[in-house]
């Protein structure tokens, strides 16, 4: 028995059927893979950035120049967080899907 239009609609607007499905597009694993170079390119860069940062703190603290010294901190607190950012990328992102896949 078909519903009417109006009950269809409504009906469609509480479960529309959709659901993350993986494989369904091809070049998926490309994609992936592209994303992981990605990453490891970022946590790279933060790794030296990092090391400056601290080379400028150190620099900083032994020739008296407060501002260097202030500088190589804050780059070191940077890259730090990018690190963490990056790293936790993954699990950010797959504890927010689990979040949003409980709603109805």
């Amino acid at each position: 028995m078909s519903l009417p239009l109006p009950d269809r609609v409504f009906q469609l607007a509480y479960d529309p059927g959709i659901s993350p499905k993986g494989g369904g597009l091809p070049g998926l694993s490309v994609l992936k893979n592209v994303v992981n170079s990605i990453n490891m390119f970022g946590i790279t860069a933060v790794v030296g950035a990092l090391a400056v940062s601290l080379g400028v703190w150190a620099w900083g603290h032994h020739t008296g120049g407060h501002q260097a010294e202030a500088n190589g901190k804050k780059g070191a607190v940077v890259a730090a967080g990018a690190a963490l950012g990056l790293g936790a990328a993954n699990g950010i992102v797959a504890f927010f899907s689990g979040l949003g896949s409980q709603v109805h």
